[in-house]
């Protein structure tokens, strides 16, 4: 039993290269299928990141289940990932270029819809994405960007609805109380 769970099966410098690759493949992938997949913006991206994780499993630790070797994966996993953070913090021209630039998705509150269709969103989506950041809908965005780590940033547009209709409210109570004045004024 404990030679199951601790004796390696494949050499340790194959269980080292063996994430390093995957890692690599899967940077370029996920660049190349987009900023959604990072967004995971409705369930069948949250599915395929789910399922892309299994199909590289055994890419990863190969013919070999033990510990030992689950956890030369994960620790290879973990510190190639934070030595190119490293790396990408130094160098933010090659950080643009790996993780792409910002996409306005809704400029001065009008959807850009060919942009909508080059990231894969739906106004749906979109709409959705609004709403769960406190919008009551796309009407009251200025503006919305997709960062390149996959999220959706909204900016309100200025003065809120809810500013307008406040100030609306504290204009009619000012009137109302001009009126009550000069009636008592004149009833006086």
């Amino acid at each position: 039993m404990w030679s199951d769970m601790f004796h390696l099966g494949l050499p340790v410098a194959e269980k080292i290269l063996r994430p390093v690759l995957v890692y690599i493949f899967l940077i370029g992938a996920l660049r190349l299928a987009g900023k959604r997949e990072l967004a995971q913006l409705n369930p069948f991206d949250l599915i395929v990141l789910l399922t892309l994780s299994n199909a590289v499993q055994n890419a990863i630790i190969g013919d070999d289940n033990t510990v030992v070797g689950g956890v030369i994966g994960a620790a290879t996993l973990l510190s190639i990932n934070h030595l190119v953070v490293r790396f990408m913090c130094r160098h933010p021209r090659l950080e643009r270029w790996v993780e792409g630039a910002p996409e306005v998705l809704v400029d001065k509150g009008v959807v850009q819809r060919d942009r909508l269709r080059r990231d894969f969103i739906t106004p749906a989506e979109l709409k959705a994405a609004a709403r769960r950041q406190g919008f009551a809908g796309l009407e009251e965005v200025d503006q919305a960007i997709l960062e390149p780590a996959g999220t959706l940033t909204f900016t309100a547009k200025q003065p809120t609805p809810e500013t307008r209709r406040h100030d609306e409210v504290l204009q009619a109570l000012a009137e109302i109380r001009e009126r009550l004045e000069r009636m008592r004024l004149a009833g006086a």
